[in-house]
């Protein structure tokens, strides 16, 4: 196992972003809106939209944070994406891979 973390820019409302473009299999990871952002956020799988997805809360209040456990099992990184209902917004994610 190994642990992996990043901030996944989105630079165009509306527009999915891959958190990982790699098989690596996901047993858990969270998913953090930082304090700058100023509207929402979302997390999904490939369908995610400016309106479709978990919503993280913008400036990292309470509802900014979500965290996904998939053990025993895993899911494939590739399969996360996040998107965003303002541009250049950014979702931080910490992630045990397996």
């Amino acid at each position: 196992m190994r642990i992996d973390s990043a901030t996944t820019d989105v630079p165009t409302a509306g527009t999915q972003v891959q958190i990982l473009n790699t098989k690596a299999r996901v047993a858990w990871i969270k998913f953090t809106a930082p304090t700058a952002n100023t509207g929402l956020t979302y997390v999904g799988a490939s369908d995610v939209s400016s309106a479709l997805g978990y919503p993280l809360g913008a400036a990292g209040g309470v509802d900014a944070t979500v965290e996904l456990d998939f053990r025993p099992g895993t899911i494939s990184a590739d399969a996360l994406w996040v998107d965003a209902a303002v541009n250049g917004e950014d979702v931080a994610w910490i992630a045990i891979l397996r």
